[in-house]
């Protein structure tokens, strides 16, 4: 039977579920309170990456963020400051952090991520969105010393086990693979199950044909008020207007904590923001890669080279600090000596909020309380990865289909302690 879904958000999550929704005959809406052309799902390094198997939540990112907590250029930056909200969320984080729950985690992780990619794949096959850049080539975890070397390999080991093709490059080899630049680095292990994407590229894209398809988008409108009735919502009402609705999908990213708490849900969730740098001039990268000391991303995307990372908890702002931004530039130069990334690249830096669930696990299912809300945000990191595989999931749970993967695990009132 078809239905009327509102789905607020309009990222990589939300437009996913939009096409699969409409896919399965329902009557979609997304709104956006942004213009649908920034934030999280355009800054990312567009990776699809099943060897993201190590969810953020994992032992001694607590201590790490300590001892970072006052070095605002540092790769994992938590901005001292009282509030409720984020020290709650923090002592979830510290309690999901064992190495328990992260091998629990781990092949669920595994699992989201390959569904992803396969629908990426007949996202491209079925012509629905014309041509864009899959590729398959593979990450790099380039290092620099030993240390790093034996805590990926470890990681690798995993990763193997579970099916995933992995491969180990000396020094030699690696230059062998990327022959058009010099690189700074004793050498790199090859997730070759991964790909990647221009993310700048697909949305636009989706968003054209969600729109040819019948999908109402609605841009730069927020939503201020959700309208209950025995447990159900039955409005929301924006700043412009006013929805009717059978269903709702929160995919508001970052916001969907806030927005839940309008329905006296808690959902720990923070933001993370991330920055990158675009060089729009040939640098003879041409496989993505994680600069593993310098914990940032690389990806050749069409038309550029994107430098991307950090991980900055500091509230939802849209606040770009000069020093991370110069973090990645000098991040980049370390690994590729020959590159020089200039003074307007820099200044062209954007940025984006990623929302993180305290376990690193996303929120995906429906909520307990309210019967016809279902929830689809927290993918912290893997956000662009798992964007298609949440909106399948998110069509299987409104539809009452068995979902293609158990999602007992994603279940947005779970407990952290």
């Amino acid at each position: 039977m078809s239905k009327n879904i509102v789905i607020i958000g309009g990222g990589i999550v939300g437009l996913s579920s939009a096409y699969y929704l409409h896919k399965a005959g329902h009557e979609v809406t997304v709104i956006d309170k942004s213009d649908i052309t920034s934030g999280a799902s355009f800054v990312n390094a567009g990776y699809i990456t099943p060897s993201h198997i190590i969810p953020l939540a994992s032992p001694g990112m607590i201590a790490t963020g300590i001892k970072m907590m006052f070095n605002s250029a540092s790769p994992f930056y938590m901005k001292p400051r009282l509030d409720k909200d984020f020290l709650k969320w923090s002592w979830y984080f510290h309690k999901s952090s064992t190495n328990a729950k992260v091998e629990k985690a781990i092949p669920l992780i595994k699992e989201i991520n390959i569904i992803s990619r396969e629908l990426y794949a007949d996202i491209k096959q079925s012509g629905d969105l014309g041509t864009f850049q899959l590729e398959r080539k593979g990450l790099l975890m380039l290092y620099k010393t030993e240390k790093s070397y034996l805590h990926e390999a470890e990681v690798a080991k995993k990763a193997s086990f579970l099916g995933l093709e992995v491969n180990e490059l000396n020094k030699e080899e690696l230059q062998n693979i990327e022959p058009n630049i010099r690189i700074d680095a004793l050498g790199a292990i090859h997730y070759e199950c991964d790909g990647h994407t221009t993310p700048t590229e697909f949305m636009p894209k989706m968003l054209n044909y969600l729109k040819k398809q019948g999908v109402k988008v609605k841009t730069n409108e927020e939503v201020e008020d959700i309208v209950l009735k025995n447990q159900r919502i039955i409005g929301l009402r924006t700043d412009k207007d006013i929805y009717e609705t059978d269903d709702v999908v929160m995919a508001a990213g970052s916001w969907s904590g806030e927005l839940s708490k309008k329905l006296k849900i808690d959902l720990p969730l923070q933001a993370g923001k991330g920055y990158r740098i675009n060089v729009e001039r040939e640098t003879g990268i041409s496989l993505p890669a994680i600069l593993m000391e310098a914990k940032m991303a690389v990806t050749p995307m069409k038309g550029f080279t994107r430098f991307a990372g950090t991980m900055e908890f500091s509230g939802i702002n849209n606040i770009i600090r000069k020093e991370r931004v110069q973090a990645i530039a000098k991040g980049a130069k370390t690994f590729y000596p020959e590159l020089e990334i200039q003074k307007d690249e820099i200044e062209n830096a954007s940025t984006g909020m990623r929302p993180v669930s305290p376990d690193g696990l996303p929120y995906i299912g429906k909520s307990k309380i309210i019967n016809n809300l279902t929830f689809a945000a927290g993918h912290a990191m893997m956000g662009w990865s798992l964007g298609p595989a949440t909106g399948k999931l998110v069509s299987e749970i409104i539809d009452e289909q068995k979902p293609s993967m158990s999602i007992d695990a994603f279940a947005p009132d779970r407990k952290f302690v």
